[in-house]
């Protein structure tokens, strides 16, 4: 085969799907297509081959006939650098407000012996807190065994993996939660933090191939469903032996906003604990509006002591003015570094569409001086209105004490076609301190929540080498601390799941409860009758009596729960949880609770869900349309189903009048799911920036239709 250098900047990179058997087709590439280079083959969690090759070469690819698919791996220019760092001593750590990993291990173990696969934007593993447990990994982005996080001349720099491995197991100024556990790195996300999902899946196939022990995931995407492909991987690896744990997503607080992967049936779906901790919010005095902010990652402290007015971004002058900026294509950095230079003494950016977002700031050498945060789309629009107001109004800036909980930003179940409850579980998530390319930062997200629980993983094999990856997460969850509200009740099943994590108490309980969060489905008939088999295993040396309490009589609900048991020491039986749910006598729509089980002075709590009916869920997600790799002519789409449909539409209108310009695609035969075809360029229309409507029809006539943004490029 002639050899090429994986330096040669006329080679390019894709990756790709295929029928039948990769290693057949690998053969049959090395004889007939010996300019193609085959650098990794995958039929673990998917069926595919990495090539590298020239343009023209990997082109006629898309032409064979066992070739289901081809995606290309990104390119980027920009140069961009991150933040100037923090130095670990001068990081305020006796701060209330912040979070070492290493405060979550309240055990003896370390992790020594256990390998943890990050999967994200690589490590820098010459950080002097890492590089003593980096082990190694695999560049998925630029298919070379070197996976060091996107430097700035590559293009955006990013600091994301180098963050998340030190939360598991930095070991020196700054402790991860499993300091003595190996990391190996895996760069499935390129420069700014991007990626594919088939990236992110033959990145997990090499983890695997490698043997960790733990895969950590802190990615995600929108599409709320249990079948999208990075979500079967990530099945198909814990079929495979690998605990496989992931970051519940950031689009909190509304339901359903959980993401695939964090939708897998068998991983670990990590919601953000938040300590309790001063937040500031403005307050117009007048209305009594409040409006809570998010501080952008990288972001100076908002600490505003007097009233100042809003300015709206285009006005040439912000001089001792709050900028107001609604979110769009120009990065976070430019949009707030222009602020800045208008004199703004802050920057708001607002949301483009529904619901709250976490923003980074990274840019040139030039760090942005002023505080920057996010807001909602609804606080965005009101403060636009109120910048308008004749008078020029000013706004106050309050501090507000907030108890600990549920980070606003996490993302609240169920999953919609399965009905499971997700998050599984909490960990810290707000303003976790973790090393970064030439030092430390504190960030905050369930990036942050999911590798505290990958850490604790760590350390219950260390603790427990004989117990199985069902058995750690059940004892994960049977032994979670339930959080309750400020008037002490318990805080709703799907943002919580079971609770935040107690490693002590997961490594010592005497009762594993392997599928404790009791998700009875959708409810269609008048009466149906559901029973989940809850497994219980007692893990101590003596045998053990258990008894449910029986739950308050509730209209339309009837519980059938076994009277007192018990059962022998190591051993495991299943007991049925019966539920019998009369539809006309309950709202349409999410039920959800908890019940109590009670054993030798323990109580477990149980949190259990159902859908009557139907629920506010959306009906289709994930649209994405993009240009088909090496083709000038031809766009691909990708559309997830949750219902089935009599026909979807995706209408275009122009961002800033809202006029209607054409409809771009109408399918008539859909399937739940994905559902992914091709248009040509001739009959898409004109390039350029648009909001794309999808409307879909429902079987029982009813319309759903939700809004995203759209590039069309040229």
């Amino acid at each position: 085969m002639p050899s090429k250098s994986l330096a040669d900047d006329n080679l390019q990179s894709i990756i790709i799907e295929v029928e039948g058997n990769p290693s057949e087709h690998k053969r049959y590439l090395e004889t007939y297509h010996p300019f193609i280079t085959v650098i990794a083959t995958y039929e673990k969690l998917f069926n595919g081959l990495a090539l590298q090759g020239s343009p023209d070469q990997l082109e006629k690819m898309g032409t064979l006939d066992f070739v289901k698919a081809v995606h290309s791996v990104q390119t980027y220019e920009t140069t961009q650098t991150l933040e100037p760092i923090i130095p670990f001593e001068e990081i305020e750590k006796d701060s209330p407000d912040m979070v070492l990993p290493s405060e979550l291990n309240n055990t003896t173990y370390t992790g020594k012996g256990i390998t943890v696969g990050v999967v994200d934007t690589g490590i820098d593993y010459n950080h002097p807190d890492l590089q003593g447990n980096y082990s190694g990994g695999y560049d998925v982005v630029d298919l070379d065994d070197d996976p060091m996080e996107t430097l700035e001349t590559e293009g955006i720099p990013t600091n994301h993996g180098s963050h998340v491995a030190g939360i598991i197991a930095a070991n020196g100024s700054l402790q991860g939660v499993a300091p003595n556990a190996e990391i190996r790195a895996y760069r499935a996300l390129g420069p700014g933090g991007s990626g594919t999902s088939v990236q992110v899946i033959a990145a997990m196939e090499q983890a695997v191939e490698d043997g960790v022990d733990i895969i950590n995931l802190s990615l995600g995407n929108s599409v709320n469903g249990p079948d999208y492909p990075t979500s079967i991987a990530v099945n198909r690896a814990a079929d495979l032996g690998v605990a496989v744990v992931i970051a519940n997503g950031n689009s909190g607080p509304d339901n359903w906003t959980v993401g695939a992967p964090a939708t897998a049936s068998k991983a670990l779906a990590v919601g953000a604990f938040a300590n309790a901790h001063t937040a500031p919010i403005l307050y117009d005095a007048l209305s009594g509006k409040k409006v809570p902010m998010t501080l952008m990652m990288g972001s100076n402290p908002w600490d505003l002591s007097m009233d100042y007015e809003i300015g709206l971004a285009d006005e040439d002058k912000l001089n001792g003015k709050i900028a107001l900026i609604q979110r769009g294509e120009i990065p976070f950095y430019d949009l707030a570094k222009e602020a800045e230079e208008k004199g703004a003494i802050a920057a708001i950016i607002y949301n483009n569409e529904e619901g709250n977002f976490q923003g980074a700031i990274t840019g040139p050498n030039e760090q942005v001086q002023i505080p920057v945060v996010s807001v909602s789309k609804e606080d965005g629009e009101w403060l636009q209105e109120f910048a308008k107001e004749e008078n020029h109004p000013y706004i106050d800036t309050m501090y507000e004490e907030v108890p600990s909980g549920i980070a606003t930003f996490s993302s609240r179940g169920p999953v919609t076609v399965n009905w499971e409850l997700k998050p599984d579980v909490l960990a810290p998530g707000t303003n976790i301190v973790s090393t970064v390319p030439g030092g430390y930062m504190p960030l905050q997200g369930t990036s942050m929540a999911a590798p505290h629980v990958a850490g604790v993983i760590a350390l219950m094999k260390e603790a427990k080498p004989t117990w199985t990856n069902e058995q750690i997460f059940g004892a994960l969850k049977t032994t979670a601390v339930r959080m309750d509200d400020e008037a002490g009740n318990p805080i709703e099943p799907i943002g919580q799941g079971m609770g935040l994590v107690d490693p002590k108490r997961a490594i010592e309980t005497p009762t594993i409860l392997y599928n404790p969060s009791l998700a009875f489905g959708k409810i269609n008939e008048y009466r149906k009758t559901q029973t989940v088999n809850l497994t219980i295993e007692n893990t101590s040396n003596q045998d053990q009596t258990y008894s449910f309490h029986i739950p308050k009589k509730r209209k339309g609900l009837s519980w059938k729960l076994p009277m007192t048991f018990s059962i022998e020491a190591g051993e495991k039986i299943e007991v049925p949880v019966e539920l019998s749910i009369t539809s006309p006598q309950l709202e349409k729509g999410i039920h959800q609770g908890w019940i109590e089980l009670d054993s030798e002075g323990e109580t477990y709590h149980l949190p259990y869900l159902f859908i009557n009916e139907t629920a506010d869920y959306p009906k289709a997600s994930g649209f994405e349309f993009t240009l088909k790799p090496f083709s000038k002519n031809e766009f691909v789409y990708r559309l997830y189903l949750i219902e089935d449909t009599r026909y979807v539409e995706v209408e275009l209108y122009d961002p800033q009048t809202l006029l209607y310009d054409r409809t771009l695609l109408r399918l008539e035969e859909t399937q739940i799911g994905m559902n992914e075809g091709y248009l040509e360029l001739r009959d898409i229309g004109q390039a350029g920036s648009y909001l794309a409507v999808i409307t879909v029809q429902l079987e029982d006539g009813r319309f759903e239709s939700y809004e995203t943004e759209l590039y069309i490029s040229p």
